[in-house]
């Protein structure tokens, strides 16, 4: 397939940014198994600036790739319609991970779900909770810059956006997989579902807001259960 020169430049940072990105999370996961955090994950100054200069390379990157907005979902269309699917689908997922990680965790072994990664951001009070819904809001930006806007919106100009989907929802997925088997399947789970978002709506703002609410809900209630973890 001819493509400009710019566009295999974009591809080619995308996939090193992915797999910057990936041996981070790796790394990290390897060091919460032997060492215990002294203060939240969330709210290091370091990572938060890391975040920051993520976002910007997605959006250098986007913008060198010489590819439409519509294109990367940097549009926002029909801004009310996809705020309120986002925010029920998160809602929904919230609810759905809630009660399934609950009777796993009752039924199961903790190869199937570990809460390391949990205690690991969970606030102790509700200014610590604060902090960590802003700090949450560059994470998901990253996440959905990379995954769908990069990776599916960028990548459909070579492969068929059903199977990017499918092999970046695969992806987010073993990239909690510190969290245990259910930890795996429920991130591809979830994945799917901003992926499928992300192409229906043509935009990024449905799965952003999707993403973001459900692991909001997912805080809230890990404060809440705190003494159960």
């Amino acid at each position: 397939m001819s493509m400009p020169i710019r566009y295999w430049f974009f591809v080619g940072g995308t996939l090193l940014l992915v797999s910057f990105v990936s041996y981070g999370v790796y790394a990290t996961q390897r060091l919460l198994r032997t060492w215990q955090p002294d203060r939240n994950l969330m709210l290091l100054p370091g990572e938060n600036i890391l975040r920051l200069g993520l976002i910007a390379l997605c959006i250098l990157l986007g913008l060198g790739s010489g590819l439409e907005w519509r294109q990367l979902g940097w549009v926002l269309g029909n801004s009310a319609r996809q705020l309120v699917l986002g925010g029920l689908w998160g809602i929904l997922l919230a609810i759905f991970f809630a009660t399934t990680t609950q009777w796993i965790t009752r039924h199961s072994d903790p190869r199937f779900y570990s809460a390391v990664v949990i205690k690991a951001i969970v606030p102790t009070n509700r200014r610590e909770l604060f902090l960590i819904l802003l700090a949450m809001m560059p994470v998901v930006l990253v996440e959905e810059l990379l995954f769908r806007s990069l990776l599916v919106g960028g990548l459909t100009s070579l492969w068929p956006a059903m199977s990017l989907i499918f092999v970046t929802s695969l992806l987010f997925g073993l990239l909690h997989a510190l969290q245990g088997i259910w930890g795996i399947v429920g991130a591809t789970l979830a994945g799917l579902l901003f992926g499928l978002l992300f192409i229906q709506q043509g935009s990024l703002l449905a799965p952003l807001i999707a993403h973001y609410i459900a692991n909001a809900l997912q805080i809230g209630q890990a404060m809440r259960l705190r003494d159960q973890l």
